[in-house]
């Protein structure tokens, strides 16, 4: 049988009390260097193919020198510079052109809500200021550590997805298995009713039929126990594999 879904549900309970337990991916990549951690926990996606725009970082930079808003430019620049480290010098220019295009901006905005009072909106736009200087002044860094947390992040949502469709698979065989277990039982009754208007003869035969029957009904049961059953071993061995490279990765993440 599937395994149940209580057991999952268990399963599911004790993989995150194991994260839990485990510092997080980018904190791991930043050590003990706290400005480059707050800086990246707020430039950085969990899900940068859902965030990131798809349009190219040219168009997003020329989009951003009419809006002012040079964020998406800036996030696109990070997540290409992490996935093209080949070309690591090329986009620490881009991102270090950015930056005072941002600061430029920013400036221009606090001085208007200075003058309108609010501090509040004020101060943010200040730290926003900041964050551009530092970014300017520690992009490499910003591209190294990205390289590994979108790496990582990409190989997950992998996974994921991969998961999601494996899944899927489950809720349809137990849905075909259903209905085929309805069919047998449905079938059983006719046949049931059918022997009731017999004769003894006939419903002799008609028995002897009935047991052929329920003996190639339970072969084919035994067929499908045997299917689930490797079903589930594949996914056992799908999720160990996924552990152990998880496991590699850090590890590898380690002695860089």
């Amino acid at each position: 049988m599937w395994k149940k879904k209580e057991e999952k549900k268990e399963e599911k309970k004790e993989e995150k009390k194991e994260e839990k337990k485990e510092e997080s991916l980018l904190k791991e990549l930043c050590g003990d260097d706290a400005k480059l951690y707050d800086f990246l926990s707020n430039y950085l996606y969990e899900n940068p193919l859902a965030a990131i725009s798809e349009k190219d970082l040219d168009i997003l930079t020329e989009e951003a020198e009419k809006s002012g808003n040079f964020r998406p430019a800036v996030d696109k620049a990070i997540f290409e510079a992490a996935q093209n480290l080949g070309e690591r010098e090329r986009y620490i220019k881009v991102i270090q052109n950015l930056a005072p295009k941002t600061i430029h901006a920013t400036e221009q905005e606090k001085e208007k809500v200075e003058k309108e009072g609010l501090t509040d909106q004020a101060a943010f736009l200040g730290r926003r200021i900041e964050n551009q200087k530092f970014m300017s002044e520690r992009a490499e860094d910003i591209i190294n550590v990205a390289s590994k947390f979108y790496n990582e992040r990409l190989v997950k949502l992998g996974e994921e997805v991969k998961r999601e469709a494996r899944g899927k698979e489950r809720v349809k065989a137990e849905r075909e298995e259903g209905r085929i277990e309805e069919q047998e039982k449905a079938g059983r009754a006719a046949r049931k009713e059918e022997r009731r208007e017999m004769g003894r003869e006939e419903k002799r035969e008609a028995e002897k039929q009935d047991k052929e029957e329920e003996l190639a009904a339970e072969e084919r049961r035994e067929a499908r126990e045997g299917e689930r059953v490797k079903a589930e071993r594949e996914e056992d061995r799908i999720e160990e594999q996924e552990k152990a490279g998880r496991a590699a990765r850090k590890e590898e993440r380690r002695e860089d």
